[in-house]
């Protein structure tokens, strides 16, 4: 736990083979970070631009593009869970989040048989299943906390999408009997950025977004689920780096950002309580958004959309590289 008395936890948003062997371990040895999460655009960075996966791609000649990525893939989990087991053991997270085909987001059946075989093929139980936020997912939410593999819920903007997760995620780990460890990854920065692109630069529409959506998962009360926040890398560079991290710390909740971010955090950011922001605080702003013209239910939309497709986009990219 990075912060012990909020219950907060730190992961890093970043998987490559040689960050595993190396300051990945450091990070996790100093206390820094006690998770990790990946999905297809930080697999396509790191297996079409870093050297260190030549030598398996060779030896895996005659392989369909899908079979290479998810024998790579794989393997890093498989790293990144065996270097967090400690943390895991010791009940301090340590976990490490892979995400299924993006492809199959709008197919329920596939997505769970994805999950469960990625999982059983990972072989460790420290692992999430990444599961996009459509309604084909929340069925395979349900479907695999009801066999006790933990999930992790992405692409969430809106509030809606995030009860819909906390729903499915309270049905599964009632049919499975037990607490299953869960998250809801909700997206802060790309709303922002889109907001800014429309005349309001405050930078404040993401924040107020996500402090909505988390009031909304902890009065769920699902055993096992927080909130995520994720998407934690700043767009506007005139904010500091750590911007995301320090405004929305809350009580049993958990960032993942990049690496840079996470250190920026550490060195420099503030460890004080952000969360939960007044409900009338956050009605003034989106009354101020409204009236500047802008419909943040269809910004909201738009980023959902467009979340997926670059994540379809990024796959699509590591199939034909491979």
């Amino acid at each position: 736990m990075y912060i012990e008395n909020l219950k907060f936890s730190l992961w890093a948003d970043f998987i490559e083979r040689d960050y595993l062997d190396n300051e990945f371990k450091e990070l996790i040895d100093k206390g820094i970070i006690n998770g990790a999460t990946s999905n297809p655009a930080i697999f396509k960075n790191a297996i079409l631009n870093s050297p260190a996966y030549k030598e398996q791609l060779a030896a895996l000649d005659g392989l369909t593009p899908k079979e290479k990525y998810e024998a790579v893939a794989i393997y890093d989990i498989r790293k990144a869970a065996d270097i967090l087991k400690p943390l895991y053991d010791k009940g301090d997270d340590g976990y490490v989040s892979i995400e299924v085909d993006p492809f199959l987001c709008d197919d329920a059946r596939a997505t769970v048989l994805e999950g469960k075989r990625l999982f059983n093929a990972i072989d460790r139980e420290n692992v999430m299943i990444k599961v996009p936020a459509t309604e084909a997912g929340y069925t395979a939410m349900k479907e695999l906390t009801a066999v006790g593999i933990p999930v992790n819920a992405t692409l969430i903007f809106k509030k809606s999408q995030a009860l819909s997760c906390a729903k499915a995620f309270s049905e599964g780990t009632k049919r499975y009997g037990d607490s299953v460890d869960t998250v809801i990854s909700i997206f802060v920065s790309r709303v922002d950025a889109k907001i800014a692109s429309l005349g309001i630069s405050d930078n404040l529409s993401g924040i107020y977004n996500s402090a909505d959506i988390y009031a909304a998962i902890e009065l769920m009360k699902v055993e096992g689920c927080r909130a995520l926040f994720a998407s934690t890398g700043i767009k506007d560079k005139s904010l500091p780096v750590h911007y995301y991290i320090e405004k929305l710390l809350a009580y049993n909740s958990v960032n993942t950002a990049p690496i840079d971010t996470i250190m920026a955090y550490y060195n420099n950011g503030a460890k004080e309580k952000a969360l939960p922001i007044p409900n009338d605080v956050i009605k003034a702003h989106f009354e101020k958004v409204k009236s500047a013209g802008i419909n943040f239910d269809d910004v909201l939309n738009e980023q959902i959309t467009g979340g997926l497709e670059a994540f379809k986009d990024a796959f699509k990219d590591i199939m034909e590289a491979l």
